[in-house]
């Protein structure tokens, strides 16, 4: 019996896409052995909602996405994490592993929207809209550090 390989969104800073605000990427070699028994399916709310790489730190600030120069960026986290979203749909993923901290992605934890590195528990813009529709997110902190499994169990099953 041939059973479905299980899919994974996963931030693609992780898959070694320079995509991150600072034009780096954050490649996990741990992420990556994922490839041997699940598909993958990298995502970048920001850049597919059109913001440049490298861009200027954004942080959640009273309810919107707001770059350090203080300029607004939530129409671009709006349409991106959208984006992001229905991809995920559409491949039919059974979880995601997603970059800490991140605006977009942060699972968990966030910065607080001073701009000045403090962490406050919260979800990143694209992290809600998975939650809301019922798919189990992970920091990549967590699965990499911990070896949490982002399906709650053993990936393999």
């Amino acid at each position: 019996m041939n059973k479905r390989r299980k899919k994974v969104a996963v931030s693609a800073c992780l898959l070694g896409c320079p995509c991150r605000y600072d034009g780096k990427s954050m490649t996990s070699p741990k992420v990556l052995e994922l490839l041997r028994d699940c598909t993958l399916v990298p995502v970048c709310p920001e850049v597919m909602g059109g913001l440049a790489t490298p861009r200027m730190p954004i942080e959640i600030v009273k309810g919107r996405a707001v770059n350090k120069k203080n300029e607004d960026v939530t129409a671009a986290f709006d349409q991106g994490s959208q984006s992001a979203l229905d991809l995920v749909l559409e491949e039919g993923c059974d979880a995601a592993i997603l970059m800490q901290r991140s605006p977009s992605c942060g699972c968990g934890k966030i910065y607080d929207g001073t701009f000045s590195g403090r962490l406050i528990e919260g979800d990143g813009w694209f992290t809600r809209l998975l939650k809301e529709k019922g798919i189990p997110t992970i920091a990549s902190d967590l699965f990499n550090e911990e070896g949490l499994s982002p399906f709650g169990d053993d990936h393999s099953d």
